[in-house]
């Protein structure tokens, strides 16, 4: 068991808050920040930590991420750019995958290979069941073995299968990841992957708050997410979006979101279906949040939401398309974009040569929607993105490709603007940014050095420890060494 040490009261010594020129003390207790002030007394039983002059930070919030599907990834195949770049790559990383039952693979792109189906596979792995994800996350590719025990020849006609030209599963499966899930469980109960390992290495990252935005959330996963949370193996916040029947959680740490709307644009639905789903969710008091990546799909999802009224809370997701005609209109409409500048850098250097040069300023915008009062949050999308938040930031920054190719260098943000993008509420994305200050919940972030300093590197590096209500769930002491209990030190 993970379980995270509870500390009624904490004592953060000799910090830098980015609203004050001094170096103070800050007091946590029963979950909220307490008291800030200088030379402040040590209570009894208090536990102290040295801040030693580094920046104290709210917590990191993750706006959109995916996180069985991030520690599955622990257990997955790389398939995709950087890592695998060619044929003879994505060759040797299949028939080398440890193990003997299921190969996973993940993040493929056709660069690579081409368009993959279920006889390219099976040249390539014949002896083993194989399922690979495409990068974008909207499409798995399986060879015959896979095929076989997902009964894909007993599904013809199943919407997400494709068909070949002789009517025959081409083995290339949309939007069908609940399925898929539930076709492999069905001769045993269903199991998801440990969250002990990806919460870790979120808290080390300083990220105090996530919000899960797999589409078929529902039952099964709110209650493992729950589970996990009371077990003491998640140790951020969480809110969970999901679809019509996500329910609400018993425990406090989990909390139900948006209503998570899947938009593809070779198969969008037509204008009177979605308003219904738009209508619905409002109906229930409840905000949408719309996969938007191509400029059809946001179109479509900005017209509906401008006949149906925005709820507060209704958001983009990705918004990675944006062309400046249509800037006027998310600001009209009123709804908040959740986007990810890091895929700038991770996937770059491929934009650059899928994406006709005119229309690569449309990029994972965000200086030019903060400038119009459109409420911006940051994300990773992780395991579809790095999963640092801090990669992120620098990507937000620089907006430069690995290579080091600018890309939409006019929507470049501050350093400070970029922290904003993760530094706000979890149920008020790209809203006010959280502070450190008496009354606050003790969500909190502590670096190594100054924010003078740190806002030069905008590296996970930084990061000394995190705390979650008052509680520490993540340190680094002074060799490296990291951990998620309370080895706090001495002031």
């Amino acid at each position: 068991m993970h379980s995270v040490e509870v500390v009624q009261r904490l004592l953060i010594t000799k910090v830098a808050l980015m609203d004050r020129t001094e170096l103070v003390d800050v007091r946590c207790e029963g979950g909220r920040i307490c008291e800030v002030g200088r030379d402040l007394l040590v209570a009894p039983n208090e536990r102290l930590i040295a801040g030693n002059g580094g920046a104290l930070l709210p917590g990191l919030h993750d706006h959109h991420i995916h996180l069985f599907a991030l520690a599955a990834l622990c257990n997955s195949v790389q398939c995709g750019p950087p890592e695998v770049s060619s044929r003879s790559a994505l060759i040797s990383a299949l028939r080398c995958a440890p193990g003997s039952g299921w190969i996973r693979g993940v993040n493929y792109h056709e660069a690579v290979m081409g368009d993959l189906d279920l006889h390219t596979l099976d040249r390539i792995c014949p002896d083993r069941p194989v399922k690979i994800q495409h990068r974008s996350g909207k499409m798995w590719m399986v060879n015959s073995l896979a095929a076989e025990q997902l009964s894909l020849h007993q599904q013809i006609g199943m919407r997400g299968i494709e068909l070949d030209h002789k009517g025959r599963p081409s083995g290339r499966l949309y939007r069908l990841d609940g399925w898929m899930r539930r076709q492999l469980n069905a001769a045993g109960p269903a199991t998801v992957p440990s969250l002990i390992e990806v919460s870790q290495r979120l808290a080390g990252f300083g990220v105090t708050g996530v919000t899960d935005t797999s589409p078929d959330n529902g039952h099964f996963a709110m209650s493992q997410f729950s589970a996990a949370a009371e077990r003491g193996e998640l140790l951020q916040r969480l809110r969970v979006m999901g679809g019509d029947d996500l329910p609400r959680s018993s425990c406090e740490q989990v909390q139900k979101g948006e209503r998570k709307v899947m938009l593809d644009e070779n198969a969008l639905p037509d204008w009177d279906s979605l308003r219904a789903i738009f209508s619905h969710a409002h109906s229930q008091a409840r905000a949408v949040a719309v996969h938007c990546v191509t400029s059809a799909e946001l179109v479509l999802a900005l017209a509906v939401l401008r006949d149906v009224g925005v709820h507060s809370g209704d958001r983009i997701e990705h918004a990675s398309m944006v062309p400046a005609q249509l800037i006027p209109l998310v600001e009209h409409v009123g709804v908040r974009v959740v986007t990810q500048p890091g895929f700038i850098y991770e996937r770059g250097d491929q934009y650059l040569e899928d994406i006709p040069r005119l229309e690569q300023n449309n990029l994972y915008r965000c200086k030019t929607l903060l400038a119009q009062g459109i409420r911006v949050a940051g994300s990773t999308d992780a395991p579809y993105g790095d999963p640092d938040p801090w990669a992120a930031m620098r990507a937000a920054v620089n907006r430069r490709s690995r290579s080091g190719s600018a890309i939409g260098s006019a929507e470049a943000l501050s350093a400070e603007q970029a922290l904003a993008l993760f530094t706000s509420a979890a149920d008020d994305a790209g809203g006010a940014v959280r502070r450190v200050k008496e009354g606050c919940v003790a969500d909190l972030c502590l670096l190594s050095q100054p924010w003078k300093d740190a806002r030069l590197r905008l590296r996970s590096d930084d990061v000394i420890a995190s705390f979650r209500n008052g509680e520490c769930i993540f340190h680094r002491d002074g060799t490296g060494k990291q951990g998620t209990r309370d080895a706090s030190v001495a002031a």
